[in-house]
């Protein structure tokens, strides 16, 4: 559980958010179902939510330096991470399991962002 296990963790697993948020930023939602003719509101939507899932991946790259410092912005960022899973269990619950990759993005949400959380928690405590 230490300061440098931390860092690798978040800066490896930020890889996640900042790929896939800026291929929605690019590419648009065609990108995850091709072929389709997505209504421009629709477009726009997941385009400014893929910039905020860009957004989270860069701001976990910028807590790594300072980690055990930036406990008040890691813990927003995996609070809004674990909302974000909230709302894809409700959709789990509501309209039925989705692809497999954004039911491995669920257990991250919901598992393993409140582990990184606490793991934080406990490096920041030890360097205090």
């Amino acid at each position: 559980m230490s300061r440098r296990g931390l860092q690798a963790a978040v800066g490896v697993l930020a890889c996640i958010p900042v790929t896939v948020g800026l291929m929605g930023v690019v590419q648009g939602p065609g990108e995850v179902m091709p072929g389709e003719d997505w209504p421009v509101n629709l477009d726009s939507h997941y385009r400014f939510l893929s910039g905020i899932f860009l957004a989270i991946g860069l701001t976990f790259w910028w807590c790594v330096p300072a980690i055990e410092r930036r406990t008040a912005a890691f813990r927003m960022l995996c609070l809004l991470i674990f909302t974000g899973g909230l709302g894809r269990g409700l959709s789990l619950v509501l309209a039925g399991p989705p692809v497999t990759e954004h039911l491995i993005g669920l257990g991250f949400e919901l598992v393993l962002v409140p582990v990184l959380a606490w793991w934080q928690g406990r490096v920041a405590a030890a360097s205090a």
